[in-house]
């Protein structure tokens, strides 16, 4: 019997086979003016499958989702309220090096909040750039500076 159930569990034809999405958390920046509009992204997004909890924080116009859902989804049910939706563009501004920054400064952030944007500071592929700033004054380099 066990070496029938074998062979069988390779005949058949099993039902679809669908992967399980991994448990993420999702934040998207909603303009919401009021409990109204606070409500109607809410219940928009409870109706999707897979959900855990919903947190509307609607003074900083964030939407925090978590559960086992897909991101793209997940915007797309809160756009179809009729607002205006983003992925969460903003990270804490002490991750920052430099914070005030053309790109990464934005008056439309909560405060303590900076946009994600790459630091613009000139990469060099043979050498650390402290290394190399530090070697131009060096008394040890002598084509470093003709004042030393």
């Amino acid at each position: 019997m066990g070496a029938l159930d074998y062979i069988a569990n390779f005949c058949t034809v099993t039902g679809t086979r669908s992967k399980r999405k991994p448990m993420q958390t999702v934040e998207i920046k909603v303009k919401m003016d009021c409990a109204g509009c606070e409500r109607r992204v809410r219940n928009a997004i409870n109706f999707i499958e897979g959900i855990k909890t919903v947190e509307v924080n609607r003074k900083q116009s964030l939407v925090t989702v978590t559960g086992n859902v897909d991101p793209n989804k997940v915007l797309k049910k809160v756009k179809s309220t009729g607002k205006n939706a983003e992925f969460w563009p903003y990270i804490p501004q002490q991750l920052v090096p430099y914070p005030h920054s053309s790109g990464a400064y934005d008056k439309r952030a909560p405060s303590g909040f900076v946009r994600n944007v790459v630091q613009g500071f000139p990469a060099s592929s043979n050498s650390v750039p402290e290394e190399y700033f530090a070697s131009l004054f060096s008394d040890d380099n002598v084509h470093a500076c003709s004042v030393m």
